[in-house]
Parts: C-alpha cells; sequence; structure tokens
C-alpha cells in the first residue's frame, strides 16, 4: 500500500491494514548514513539528499516539519562549544533594537517601544491572498520534494500568541509575565489579533489547495514539573486569545493537534475545550499519562488523534532494544484503535546506542505492514 495514501486515510479516519510512521529526526550524522544505507560522510556531503533517502528506507507516510539540515546545528557529540549561544541557551548579554534586557522593565520598554507598534503595522498591511499563495507554494515544493510516498502535513504556517522568552530570555521575561501582566496580555491579545487575519487565510489554503487536513501546533510551554507560569494565569491572560484566533480553522475539518513537552496534563482538557483534536509527542517520565490521554474524546465525543512517540529521553539513549520493542507495544496497544501514527517523542540526540535505533526503525516497519496483528 502507497505509504501516503495510509498516512491520508488515517488522518481521514478511515480503517487503514497497517499503522503509519511520522517523521524521525535522528541527530547523529553516522546514524542517518546508517539508515539511509550510505557510507560514512554522505549527510555532510549531501544532507537533504541523504536524509530523504533515510526516510525513504525507514518508511516513513508523514512529515510535517522538513528539517534536512536541521542535524547540522550539532556534532558528533551533540552541540559544539561553538555554538553561539542564544537568549535561551547562555547568551552573556541580550540585546533587542538597541535596548539591553537586563531587567523585566526593558523586556515591557522593547514590548512598548518595538513589538507593538509592529504587530500593529503587521495587521494594518496584512494580505490575506498573498499569504494563501505563499502557503500553498511552501506546502506543494516540499511535497515534490519528499515525493509520492510520504504526505506532507500542516506544520509552521498556523499563527497564536505565545510565550516571547526565546527573544527575552527566560529569567527576564517570566519577571515581567509576574509583574506586568497587562503588558503581557496585550501582547498576547495584538499577536492574536494577527493571528486571526493569518488563520483566514491558512483554511482558505486548506480549501482551495486541498490540503491533508491535519496540523501540528507547536510552542512550548512546560517543564518536567508543569506549565512554566501558573495554569491559572494562562486561562486569564492567554487562552482566550489562543481560542479566539484559531477559529477560522475550528469551523474547518482540519485536525488541530499539539507537541507535547514536558509535563503539559493540566492543559490537556483546555486544548480540547478549545477544539483541538490530539497530541504529539509525550515525556511519560516527566508525568504526561499517555493511558489516560488516549481515552480522552474531543469536544465533539470523537476519538483523539495521537501520534505516539518512543521515548529521546529515556528508552531510546538509556534503555534495551526489549525497552524499545516493548513500549512500542504500550503505545500501540492504548493508542487509540483509528488515528494513530507511531514515530519518537521528539529528536533523536546523538549517542543511542545503534541496537536501539534498529529495534525501533524494525517495530515501525512491523506495526506498518501488520497493525496492530
Amino acid at each position: 500500500m502507497n505509504r501516503a495514501q495510509l498516512a491520508l486515510d488515517t488522518i481521514l479516519g478511515k480503517p487503514a491494514r497497517g499503522i503509519p510512521l511520522w517523521l524521525i529526526n535522528p541527530m547523529e550524522w553516522s546514524v542517518i548514513n546508517r539508515l539511509a544505507g550510505l557510507p560514512a560522510g554522505s549527510y555532510q556531503r549531501d544532507p537533504v539528499a541523504t536524509y530523504h533517502r533515510m526516510y525513504e528506507n525507514i518508511g516513513v507516510c508523514l512529515v510535517d516539519q522538513w528539517i534536512p539540515e536541521n542535524p547540522l546545528s550539532m556534532g558528533v557529540h551533540g552541540y559544539q562549544a561553538d555554538t553561539p549561544a542564544s537568549a535561551t541557551t547562555g547568551a552573556q548579554q541580550i540585546v533587542c533594537d538597541g535596548i539591553v534586557i537586563d531587567s523585566p522593565e526593558a523586556v515591557v520598554e522593547h514590548f512598548e517601544r518595538f513589538i507593538f507598534p509592529r504587530l500593529r503595522q503587521a495587521i494594518a498591511g496584512f494580505d490575506e491572498t498573498a499569504r494563501v499563495q505563499q502557503i500553498l507554494r511552501s506546502e506543494t515544493e516540499i511535497q515534490r520534494v519528499l515525493g509520492p510516498n510520504m504526505l506532507k502535513s500542516g506544520y509552521g504556517f498556523v499563527w497564536f500568541p505565545s510565550f516571547d522568552y526565546s527573544r527575552y530570555g527566560y529569567e527576564y521575561y517570566f519577571m515581567a509575565f509576574a509583574l506586568y501582566p497587562e503588558i503581557i496580555e496585550r501582547h498576547f491579545a495584538l499577536a492574536a489579533d494577527l493571528s486571526l487575519l493569518n488563520n483566514r487565510a491558512v483554511a482558505r489554503a486548506y480549501r482551495e489547495g486541498g490540503l491533508p487536513p491535519l496540523y501540528r501546533l507547536d510552542h512550548d510551554m512546560a517543564d518536567s514539573r508543569g506549565t512554566l507560569v501558573d495554569i491559572k494565569a494562562l486561562d486569564r491572560l492567554w487562552l482566550p486569545h489562543f481560542a479566539r484566533c484559531l477559529e477560522p480553522l475550528l469551523k474547518t475539518d482540519v485536525k488541530l493537534i499539539w507537541h507535547c513537552d514536558g509535563n503539559l496534563m493540566q492543559m490537556i482538557p483546555r486544548l480540547l475545550e478549545v477544539g483541538l483534536k490530539g497530541f504529539q509527542g509525550f515525556q511519560y517520565e516527566d508525568g504526561m499519562d499517555y493511558e489516560k490521554i488516549c481515552r480522552l474524546k474531543t469536544r465533539d465525543g470523537d476519538d483523539l488523534f495521537i501520534i505516539a512517540g518512543v521515548s529521546v529521553t529515556r528508552t531510546l539513549p538509556h534503555g534495551t532494544p526489549a525497552d524499545v520493542k516493548r513500549e512500542l507495544a504500550w503505545l500501540v496497544e492504548h493508542g487509540p484503535k483509528t488515528g494513530l501514527m507511531l514515530g519518537c517523542s521528539s529528536s533523536m540526540t546523538p549517542g543511542v546506542p545503534w541496537e536501539n535505533v534498529k529495534t525501533l526503525v524494525d517495530g515501525f516497519a512491523y506495526y506498518r505492514t501488520h497493525a496492530r496483528g
């Protein structure tokens, strides 16, 4: 059976003879070469072709985030000492438009002097038709690169308000969140106003372009302890703006699912109430109750759409092949009967034993061809 068709049938909730494989993203170059069946050095010389060859070899069915050059950001042993530091990875000084971000007041000043005016300008100048064409060009081009055996689904073009820690760093952004909630909500509100315009264009793109009706929303809002801010603050400041900007898509048949990083258990019912249809990822060791989540329903009473991943922080790097096999079986046993895909919980870091990688790929092939049997 064509792998892309298997992915599409699963998205549409049709009975399928197998469980499709969502993408995986190994960050170790030698693993990519080996999975691609190519000699050492192939990925460095031609990353896009080698990465694509790997996907064909292991039987990937669905790709949302196409990032073939992403592993080039790492060396053999992970991030190198000469990797430029960012606001969230240890930059000695954060400067935005000439403002040194050294206090929560500096965050507020930058919002008011630069970010808010830029958002208002973007809202005033938004061109819906141009945005529709831009989305369709990009999705069509990636689908052309992937070829007929893999289905491209949505990622990266639906907008919604988010935490701005990547600009200001965690410390001063979240201090501003606590001390100046009215400024933070104004940011969420303006971002939602712009996102609403964008998401109307996205809904048009799905309708006019016949794009596969699945989209993965992705923004890290939790750590291993829970949400990065108090859930009641999210309810008050963020959730209403998040919900209203997604309304154009919630009126379509597009399945919006959420990437789970950290312990998001408090957010799960809230995201379902907004109208999301499922989840991807899951850090089980941080308290994400996979079995409980898979028993939940959408607000319309349907089963969830789940992209279940073998743990890249526990099972793959530290487990045995038997552990990998056992976790795959557990994911399948407790996942939804339709609307289930398999993959990894996130990117696979360097250092995963080859025996675990091979067991993982063999397991994907088994469930793709045998489903639960």
